[in-house]
């Protein structure tokens, strides 16, 4: 009996800017443009060899991520999804994403040319409908741009339209955020992730956060809950925290990452989970050259984790998202009972952090607030009944399933 193909994601990393952002903790590089010959031949060799892995499996969503894809132009990005399509087995409806800085997507012949290509959704890097907002965190495009991007989108027919919007910006009040969501839905993409701004270590924004007039956790909080109901009442239903689409829209390659599909990552910085090994590249640029075109190491790490052990991100992941976590596929999954989990799920459920709809277990959106620490009780009562199952074993009692 011919086995069904098992589906497969493809990252592809793409490190070049024309600046970096204030607040960017991704791997990108501005003013490398000299490098990016090289680094195609490198994407290309290593796309090619890593292709007989997958030959069990049918690749059903493409990532052009960055940094900014758009700035490879659309003949070497045209050129990098040929040797996907040619070397890898892809699906017919396969979802192709290209992520774009609205000062890069202005060309609508050439996303006609990308789309006739196969990329078929765009993520437009929107951030602020507020010039002045843009300034203050380094981005380098305007409002303007961004509605011509869109309306390039279009006029190129590419069939999903995705903006990006960050709040909690520097100075950014309720009202000004309130516009901006305005600004983004009546721009009528068909999805939108919505980011509070994280101030990470190392950055520009991080240097200047006390003087940056950044909003409070309360603050950040109701924008969010408002983001929620707005977007809800003008038809965008919430899959993920921080992501919104109308329906049939939502990213199916970022899904992978929620529910444990298997996706290969290529590229400077880029993270696989594939063939049981979660793996990633430096977040170096020549490093990964070489690693390719010379044989040099280029992991920064890799790690096997057996399909069983794989409980604690279940749960991490499945409650990001609205499906939430379903008792009787972690009972499958997993070999282990789920109640030991419903004490303090009913706990969450009081507070309303928590509801179980047609069986299954999910934050609400007050809930997805404080998930990280609702996370953190699954995982103690994950933790206390591996410790209770493990003292069992070791008295020889052998009515309580192994973990």
């Amino acid at each position: 009996m011919k086995t069904e193909p098992l589906p497969l994601g493809l990252y592809i990393h793409v490190p070049f800017c024309k600046s970096k952002c204030e607040y960017c903790d991704f791997y990108s590089l501005p003013h490398a443009e000299e490098k990016m010959d090289d680094y195609e031949k490198a994407l290309v060799t290593h796309l090619t060899e890593t292709a007989p892995r997958a030959s069990s499996h049918c690749v059903d969503t493409i990532y052009f991520g960055g940094g900014t894809p758009t700035l490879l132009g659309a003949k070497r990005l045209k050129d990098i999804l040929a040797v996907v399509q040619k070397k890898y087995s892809v699906s017919r409806g396969a979802e192709i994403t290209l992520e774009a800085n609205p000062d890069t997507a202005g060309d609508w012949r050439e996303l006609r040319t990308l789309r006739r290509a196969g990329f078929n959704r765009i993520s437009i890097g929107m951030q602020s409908a507020d010039d002045a907002e843009l300034r203050d965190i380094g981005r380098i495009h305007t409002f303007e741009q961004v509605r011509a991007a869109v309306e390039a989108a279009r006029k190129a027919k590419l069939g999903s339209i995705s903006l990006d919007l960050i709040y909690g910006l520097p100075h950014q009040s309720m009202e000004r955020w309130k516009e901006n969501l305005t600004a983004a839905v009546d721009l009528a993409p068909q999805h939108l992730s919505c980011y509070g701004l994280k101030v990470e270590e190392g950055t520009p924004l991080f240097a200047r956060k006390d003087t940056a007039a950044l909003p409070g956790d309360e603050e950040q909080a109701e924008m969010y809950l408002y983001t929620v109901d707005y977007l809800y009442r003008h038809g965008f239903r919430q899959y993920e925290i921080s992501n919104f689409a109308r329906p049939g829209f939502e990213s199916r390659h970022n899904l992978k990452y929620w529910t444990l599909g298997e996706y290969a990552g290529f590229g400077p910085g880029a993270h696989s989970d594939f063939g049981g090994v979660r793996y990633a590249y430096e977040r170096d640029l020549d490093a990964y050259i070489r690693g390719v075109l010379d044989g040099n190491p280029m992991l920064s790490e890799n790690e096997r984790i057996p399909p069983l052990d794989r409980d604690t991100e279940y749960l991490m992941l499945r409650l990001r998202t609205v499906r939430g976590i379903e008792p009787k596929e972690f009972e499958s999954l997993f070999r282990r009972r789920f109640d030991c989990f419903l004490p303090f799920l009913k706990e969450c459920e009081k507070s309303e952090y928590a509801v179980c709809e047609e069986g299954s277990w999910h934050l609400t959106p007050k809930g997805f607030l404080v998930s990280n620490q609702i996370i953190g009780g699954m995982l103690d009562a994950l933790g206390d009944d591996k410790k209770r199952r493990a003292e069992a074993a070791a008295r020889g009692d052998y009515r309580v399933n192994p973990a």
